[in-house]
């Protein structure tokens, strides 16, 4: 639909008593209150309060700040591990009409400073973990104006200008605060994501968003498919930060729903699995790094994972660890988005038919992306913009469209401009769609591979080499080659006491070349057994950092 035909519609006016109801961060939180008011949150093995004394911390942390002097507009940084700290800013924050900046605080120090500064925080809410650095970084933040210190326990002394402490604010404070209406498309959170090129980039959403993205998000972990990921009775942890994607917004599902909330603090491999197990955990999210670290801990090793349901993203799930998962008793899902998606646009829905298979036949169907969640407008598109067939072969770019999405990056137009080309959002990602709308990634754009004038999809390729039982973990990347243009490289962590040259390598890919699966040329000529592959500040390969290093 044009703005031509969109301007022809009717519209009657509202009566002049109607209540215009924006859609608000504020709706989300009262109704879980309301369905489970003695419901926990509980952050790690420190603390552990109800839903009804949510509601009055975040009323009193909404005093502290306004006492701050945040006013509608201004920025508030959060740096942070996962609390009911970070969550009570999710909801506080934004319902003054301020927005909430979560400092990525895995970032080097030059880029935590670029970010705050981009964003103009104002006032800071630092654990203290991060006090050493805002006190490193205090003197070139000028519009911070204070710090309110977050504290687990003692911290060192640091030389910069604090309001006070966190609990101790919030219990002198006033329980009740009146949050009032404003415009629902008012700027609500905003965090960084780092690219291959030039400074992080500001992603922002709007109340109007969020409360959309939630909903949707709701319905789709509770009703899609024949296994509901989270409904009223789980009990849910996050293992994505906070920091990153509103922890892909679940929760805000999950206070919603006023369902029990485990909050893990700092991610630690035997941490994690002991508050599965001792707090009852049947729902998280995480990329598959940390998914992998948990069943290599000595407390995964050792504990019955049976029961816990995951949703993976943020990179591919190879078919390697999902099998290693599912063999521990985790069900296994996969979603798909972006920073600038909000994150969720796709999502593997388990049918009553997949469920009836054996898991072996399964599994290469729940590493899938899955299919378009309500409300996404998803398209596989070629070079010149246009369609590509839904028959699981024709590649394409995938473009988006759905209420949620970034409208573009924080002062950066340009930036902007090219992630909306032509009214779509490019996600810069190489997909298929099959005949029943099953999303598949075949890798990013920048990381296909294209040797001997054929491409060649480093995804696929680490989840055939990930099946080899000696590969622990496994990133490709194409090299340059004289005579083919590029040609695939294979980094490997082995298993523990396990060995993998190159001919054992092609030895295990040849069934899949044979089976015409793989193409003989992308079997990889050059195979590098390494210690650990460098990571992104949120787990994912970080393929710009192994490229530079092949150099």
């Amino acid at each position: 639909m044009n703005n031509a035909t969109m301007s022809a519609t009717r519209r009657l006016p509202p009566t002049e008593q109607a209540y215009a109801y924006p859609l608000l961060i504020k709706r989300l939180l009262l109704s879980g209150v309301r369905y489970q008011p003695n419901q926990e949150i509980v952050y790690a093995d420190k603390l552990r309060y109800t839903y009804t004394t949510l509601l009055e911390r975040i009323r009193r942390l909404a005093n502290v700040l306004s006492n701050a002097g945040v006013k509608p507009g201004d920025t508030v940084a959060l740096l942070d591990w996962d609390s009911h700290r970070s969550l009570e800013c999710f909801f506080a924050v934004p319902m003054l009409g301020a927005v909430l900046h979560t400092v990525n605080v895995r970032l080097a120090a030059e880029q935590v400073r670029y970010t705050m500064n981009h964003a103009e925080d104002r006032l800071v809410l630092v654990h203290d973990d991060f006090l050493p650095l805002m006190g490193q970084l205090h003197a070139e933040l000028p519009t911070v104006e204070g710090f309110i210190r977050l504290s687990d326990g003692a911290a060192a002394a640091v030389d910069v200008p604090l309001l006070g402490e966190y609990e101790a604010l919030l219990a002198a404070a006033d329980r009740h605060f009146d949050f009032a209406d404003f415009d629902e498309h008012s700027l609500a959170t905003l965090f960084y994501t780092t690219g291959t090129t030039g400074n992080p980039k500001g992603v922002y959403f709007s109340h109007r968003q969020l409360v959309l993205h939630t909903l949707v998000e709701q319905g789709t972990l509770a009703a899609c498919g024949e296994q509901p990921l989270l409904r009223t009775g789980d009990v849910y942890m996050p293992i994505t930060p906070m920091f990153h994607v509103h922890a892909w917004g679940v929760p805000y599902v999950a206070t919603a729903l006023g369902i029990k909330q485990v909050y893990p603090g700092r991610y630690e491999p035997n941490r994690l699995v002991r508050l599965y197990r001792d707090e009852g955990v049947t729902f998280s999210h995480c990329v598959p790094t940390v998914l992998q670290m948990m069943l290599d801990s000595k407390e995964g090793q050792h504990t019955d994972l049976s029961g816990w349901k995951m949703l993976l993203g943020g990179s591919a799930l190879t078919l390697g660890l999902a099998q290693r998962a599912s063999e521990r008793g985790i069900s296994v899902h996969c979603g798909y988005g972006m920073s600038e998606s909000c994150p969720l646009l796709s999502i593997t829905c388990l049918s009553a038919e997949l469920l009836a298979l054996p898991m072996a036949q399964q599994l290469p169907l729940r590493i899938d992306a899955g299919v378009p969640i309500a409300l996404v407008d998803l398209r596989i598109v070629d070079a010149e913009g246009r369609e590509v067939l839904h028959d699981g072969e024709s590649l394409g770019e995938i473009v988006v469209r759905a209420p949620w999405l970034t409208q573009g990056y924080l002062h950066e137009p340009e930036q902007g401009a090219a992630l909306w080309q032509g009214g779509w959002m490019h996600t810069g990602d190489l997909a298929c769609i099959d005949p029943t709308g099953v999303v598949r990634i075949r890798d990013r754009i920048k990381d296909v591979i294209k040797t001997g004038g054929e491409w060649v999809s480093s995804v696929e390729l680490e989840n055939l080499i990930s099946q080899h039982p000696s590969v622990a973990s496994v990133a490709v990347i194409g090299i340059p080659d004289p005579q083919w243009g590029e040609q695939p490289l294979a980094l490997v962590v082995c298993c523990d006491g396990a060995r993998l040259d190159q001919a054992a390598l092609a030895r295990h890919l040849q069934p899949f070349v044979d089976s015409g699966h793989l193409n003989k040329w992308a079997i990889p000529r050059q195979l590098r057994c390494v210690d650990e592959i460098p990571r992104t500040s949120v787990g994912k390969i970080d393929k710009k950092r192994i490229r530079q290093a092949q150099r």
